[in-house]
């Protein structure tokens, strides 16, 4: 087995080896992973906060070795919380990097940050004032930075900069935490999950106080949120329907 790490900003995942397939997700900068089939010029990999599956080229990560992926994976972690920062590489060139980056890095890669971090879990009062920091990210397919975001993408990376993981995708979120019957129980901070027609479930948000939701819908919005589903004021009807409320913490 081989192992890996992103020293970029950004590095897109595919769902073929192809620049031009699908983005199923991202790797922001510092996170790692296992590499499971190598090729000339690309690599299937594991991402393991997340365990997302998906090809990289091999020019943009470095391989690292079991013991290195073993330390990250079980050590501290300290993730940057400001929307954009900088790491000072060890020849003085700056490389920015974006909220939710792993700062626990940096000492492998021989990489120095100044910035602001969170270490451990924070309180769940702290996922409202996370999401807010996404406030008007545009919707990309596969996105996770303030820059470009799917609906998973967002509430994985807020949790993720708080201290808990999430799966990457709507339905594998849906199955963590408990349920809740009515969404009078939930918090602020609780997550709503929707399906289509089919009955999957396609959509996610964060519940907010009073009867409102922020999630992804063209770019991240607030609306509001009822036993039907989400009501867009704007356009005047529900987008999403209700499917149910799960309690993470």
């Amino acid at each position: 087995m081989q192992y890996g790490i992103c020293h970029l900003s950004i590095v897109p995942i595919r769902v073929q080896p192809d620049d031009c397939t699908e983005m199923v997700s991202q790797l922001l900068y510092g996170e790692h992973f296992k590499v499971l089939e190598s090729r000339k010029k690309w690599s299937r990999i594991r991402v393991a906060h997340d365990q997302c599956e998906g090809w990289v080229s091999n020019s943009q990560f470095i391989f690292i070795t079991e013991d290195e992926y073993e330390g990250l994976a079980s050590g501290p972690q300290k993730i940057s919380s400001d929307v954009i920062s900088h790491i000072c590489a060890n020849n003085g060139m700056l490389l920015p990097i974006l909220l939710g980056s792993l700062i626990s890095a940096s000492p492998l890669l021989n990489h120095s940050f100044e910035g602001t971090v969170v270490a451990g879990e924070n309180p769940k009062s702290s996922l409202i004032d996370t999401a807010f920091l996404y406030l008007n990210a545009p919707y990309l397919k596969g996105g996770k930075t303030p820059f470009g975001i799917d609906c998973p993408g967002f509430t994985q990376m807020v949790y993720k900069v708080n201290g808990y993981s999430l799966q990457r995708d709507a339905e594998g979120q849906s199955k963590q935490g408990e349920a809740l019957s009515f969404i009078e129980e939930s918090e602020p901070g609780d997550l709503a999950f929707f399906d289509n027609n089919e009955g999957i479930i396609d959509h996610v948000g964060i519940i907010l106080k009073d009867n409102y939701i922020i999630h992804v819908h063209g770019h991240v919005r607030i609306d509001r949120l009822d036993h039907t589903g989400i009501f867009n004021a704007q356009e005047k009807l529900y987008t999403h329907k209700l499917r149910v409320i799960k309690k993470i913490l």
